[in-house]
């Protein structure tokens, strides 16, 4: 009979539901290929994004979706919560795409390269959701997958991208452009020169810090390289491995991986049955302290993540009238915790040392993420007030931070909760070392916790 085409909703017949198969994937974290943990030490790394200026290399570890066809702008519209008005060729925003029942299944940043062509940037579920979209409508689109670098195989990119951030950004760029590059507002593409060549730039921020993502064909990846390092010397450049560029995420607020609000609905069975059994929706590992057998206590609204301001209501899209209704009173909004950090060292990393009982779970450094979806729980009281994501220890504020969700009366900055760190019960993932779980005390702080992330992106929305 041959092979026969299995999917999402294959996998979840099989495994006994979403829970039991993403807590329990032998997936592990998510990988950033190529790119080396260190050039230097990710402590210096995360220093130079706030101090002098670091070089992150975002070349590999992302999936590039092109769209392009007289319908792909309608199409694109039609599945993102943002509103469109304005969006004109070399532009950019973080798009993101709801379930018909206000749920994330994804973001991404959305380049519109010119009148009918785009491209969308970022983890795939996004990606899968808009082909599937495309191919049930019939919309007249071509559509291309350029897969991260350890997937392609074309073993190489179609474009290079280079990230290049903190305060001696500007001053780098004009060395490289030869003089002052020219006004580009925030999430706008220009251009500027590099090495005797055009370089595509868009003002864009990633650890909280003013800077510019340059991108071209990856043939001159390589050379573009050289010279920014080159030219940066002395701007105090530094690269950044994949240990400092994973643990921005916890000064810049960005929640990378919520849960893909595509596993329940009857509207989204034939979605799962489209969907391949290999894709990241089928793979992807989810732990923490948070666990629920329901997979929609996973999911998140935009406002849950800080998207609200994101919400155009200008325009029909999936999910629009569930948004509507939540919209004036959102229940939740993302904070920083802070954690305590004599709670840290006396409860986790002491316990490392003692030889009766079990150690608490393990907490790598610089970021603490042993799952793709990370899940821990936030409490108040004895009563669960919020998940905490993506935690990971900032060299620049010396304290472990992570990002919540949490009830909207507990979000004010000073706030005091308690962080539960480590499964109950423990997972089969070969990450997850037999522990006890342990209360960590943590303190809300704002979201993003750099004053310039919080207001240029805003601004930018």
């Amino acid at each position: 009979m041959g092979d026969v085409k299995r999917s999402l909703a294959d996998v979840l017949r099989e495994s006994g539901g979403p829970v039991e198969l993403l807590y329990n994937s032998q997936t592990g974290p998510r990988v950033f290929p190529v790119v080396p943990p260190e050039y230097t030490n990710w402590r210096d790394e995360q220093r130079a994004w706030r101090e002098s200026c670091v070089l992150f290399d975002q070349s590999h570890h992302m999936t590039d979706f092109y769209v392009e066809g007289r319908d792909a702008f309608g199409l694109l519209e039609s599945l993102g919560i943002n509103s469109f008005r304005n969006f004109a060729s070399d532009k950019a925003k973080q798009y993101v795409a709801c379930n018909p029942d206000g749920y994330v299944i994804g973001d991404v940043i959305l380049y519109r390269l010119g009148e009918e062509r785009f491209l969308l940037v970022g983890r795939p579920s996004v990606h899968n959701w808009v082909r599937y979209h495309a191919e049930k409508r019939g919309a007249e689109v071509e559509m291309e997958i350029d897969e991260r670098t350890d997937l392609n195989p074309a073993g190489r990119r179609r474009l290079y991208r280079y990230q290049i951030q903190g305060p001696n950004a500007l001053g780098l760029v004009e060395k490289l452009n030869g003089g002052p590059v020219p006004r580009i507002p925030f999430f706008n593409v220009g251009e500027i020169n590099v090495a005797g060549r055009k370089v595509k730039a868009l003002r864009h921020g990633m650890a909280g810090q003013p800077g510019f993502e340059i991108f071209g064909p990856w043939e001159e990846g390589e050379e573009i390289r050289g010279a920014i390092v080159e030219a940066g010397e002395e701007f105090g450049l530094r690269q950044a491995g994949s240990l400092a560029y994973q643990s921005a995420t916890t000064e810049s607020g960005w929640i990378p991986c919520p849960v893909p609000a595509i596993y329940t609905g009857e509207e989204l069975e034939d979605y799962r049955e489209w969907l391949p059994a290999n894709t990241y929706e089928a793979t992807a590992s989810l732990g923490g302290s948070y666990y629920s057998e329901d997979i929609e206590d996973y999911y998140f609204t935009p406002y849950d993540l800080g998207y609200g301001h994101m919400v155009g209501f200008d325009h029909d899209f999936v999910g629009r009238e569930a948004l509507e209704r939540i919209s004036g009173r959102p229940p939740r909004k993302k904070v920083t915790l802070v954690w305590d950090g004599d709670d840290v060292t006396e409860k986790i990393f002491s316990s490392l040392f003692e030889r009766d009982g079990l150690p608490a779970k393990h907490l790598e450094l610089p970021s603490s993420w042993y799952s793709a979806l990370q899940y821990d729980r936030v409490v108040k009281g004895g009563r669960t007030v919020g998940i905490s994501t993506y935690v990971g220890y900032s060299h620049n504020e010396r304290s472990m931070l992570s990002l919540a969700s949490v009830d909207v009366d507990l979000a004010e900055p000073g706030t005091q909760l308690t962080l539960l760190w480590g499964e109950k019960p423990n997972s089969r993932k070969p990450q997850v070392e037999p522990h006890e779980q342990v209360e960590i005390k943590a303190t809300v702080a704002p979201a993003p916790l750099v004053e310039y992330a919080r207001t240029s992106y805003r601004e930018a929305s």
